[in-house]
Parts: C-alpha cells; sequence; structure tokens
C-alpha cells in the first residue's frame, strides 16, 4: 500500500511554486479546504492563478489569497467578494469568467483525458466573443479574454471549451483513508471531486483519517488514485481586513 499520509501538510506544500495554478474545491464555505489555502499563505506563496467556482464573502480561503495580493488570475463563476472586484478594476487580478456547469465539466475533462468539447453555455455573449474584459489598466480595458471557435449542432451554436488541467489541486472531505479515498459530506461533495481529478498534484484535507477497509464501496465519493497527499484538518482563525491589513504594514 502507498501511504499518502503526511503529517504536515504545509511541509508537503512546499513544492509548490509561485506562479503555479491551483484548482481548489468548496463551494462558497462548504466543503473549502482553509487549511491548505491558509498554508499556501504562510509559505508566501504569489502570482498564482486560482481555478474555483467562487471567491466567497469573507477573508478565510481565497479570500485571504486575494487581500494578501497572492492571486494574479481568477478562473471560475462567482467572484463575489467586493475587495476582489477592487483589485480586478485597479489592474492588479485578471479574471476569467465561466458559466459553473462548463467550470465543473472543464475540470472533470482535463481530470479525464479529454482535451476539450462543445457547450451551448455562453454562446453569443461577450464570455465567448472576444469582448470581456480580462484586466484593467489604469481605468481602462488592457486586456480581453480571445474569442472562442463556435460550431453550431443540431441548429444550435457551440463553445469550443478546453479541459483544465491544473499545476495543483486543493480539496477537503469528511474522510479519508491513507490510500486517499474520500467521502464528503452532502454539499461538500460539490466541485472538491472534479477539482481533485484536475490536478497534476492533489492535496486532500479531511476532517477524520480513518483505517483503510473502513469505507465501503458506495462510500468511496472519490478514489485514492486522483490524490497523491492527505492529512488532517485544523480549524483556521478567520482573518478579517483589519487583521490582514495589520499584517501587511508590519
Amino acid at each position: 500500500m502507498i501511504d499518502k499520509y503526511c503529517a504536515d501538510l504545509t511541509q508537503a506544500l512546499s513544492v509548490v511554486q509561485s506562479g503555479a495554478s491551483i484548482a481548489v474545491g468548496g463551494f462558497g464555505s462548504s466543503g473549502r479546504p482553509d487549511a491548505l489555502l491558509n498554508a499556501l499563505c504562510d509559505l508566501d506563496l504569489r502570482d498564482l492563478h486560482v481555478i474555483v467556482n467562487n471567491v466567497g464573502d469573507d477573508f478565510t480561503g481565497i479570500g485571504r489569497l486575494v487581500m494578501e495580493g497572492r492571486v494574479r488570475r481568477f478562473t471560475g463563476s462567482f467572484p463575489i467578494l467586493q475587495e476582489f472586484y477592487d483589485r480586478y478594476f485597479a489592474g492588479k487580478v485578471e479574471l476569467e469568467l465561466i458559466p459553473q456547469g462548463t467550470l465543473a465539466e472543464r475540470m472533470r475533462a482535463g481530470g479525464s483525458g479529454i482535451a476539450a468539447f462543445y457547450t451551448p453555455s455562453s454562446a453569443g455573449t461577450m464570455l465567448s466573443d472576444g469582448t470581456f474584459p480580462l484586466s484593467y489598466a489604469d481605468g481602462q480595458v488592457s486586456d480581453r479574454v480571445p474569442a472562442k471557435e463556435v460550431r453550431e449542432f443540431g441548429g444550435r451554436p457551440h463553445v469550443l471549451e478546453h479541459g483544465i488541467v491544473a499545476d495543483v489541486a486543493l480539496v477537503k472531505a469528511q474522510q479519508g483513508d491513507r490510500k486517499g479515498n474520500l467521502r464528503f459530506h452532502l454539499s461538500a461533495r460539490n466541485f472538491n471531486p472534479p477539482a481533485a481529478m484536475c490536478g497534476r498534484i492533489t492535496f486532500a484535507e479531511v476532517e477524520e483519517l480513518v483505517e483503510v477497509g473502513r469505507l465501503g464501496a458506495d462510500d468511496i465519493h472519490l478514489p485514492g488514485v486522483f490524490i497523491d497527499h492527505i492529512g488532517m484538518t485544523a480549524e483556521p482563525i478567520p482573518a478579517t481586513a483589519e487583521s490582514i491589513a495589520k499584517e501587511g504594514a508590519a
């Protein structure tokens, strides 16, 4: 048996370099791997391309990465944090906006070895016609998301979308064993499986580490073949805008 358990996930994450592309599981705070995301901050990683459904509405997890200026590009569906938009319009972060279902399928496709696929989502909109602002500079659009190939199927236009393969994937599960087999709790089984699949190296934090064989075949939501490192989660100390600003000033 390959034992994938890591007593220190922060140490294991030291292989990740600044500038990496990172796929992250979770939907809002449900199933969000905060311990792993906080470890990225503690390792002082920057210039990251984060691929995740949404930024969230607080200053933990992805929000902390954004507030500390560690994100170069955001690829996702719901960047609802106001501080993210402040940085976007100030030219400090790029935004690649993707329909939610398309994002999930791009992750799954990348993890399944599918190079690209066609979908009707976003056809005929600025998300596919080359007009959506990727970045700003001095209050003006400095770059745009490239136009995507469009073909017609069944009399309906479809957009070509490419599978996502990220340098690193970070996910969270309720239970896992030393082989990396994972079980998610209810709605936390959202973007975690496809995010795990599309990472070249995947780290999983779990609330409970169980013995190999305890998880029944029907209880394994993601097989360990997709996981490289697994460790126990720790309750993160919620960050605030004030604490982050104080840390930056120090």
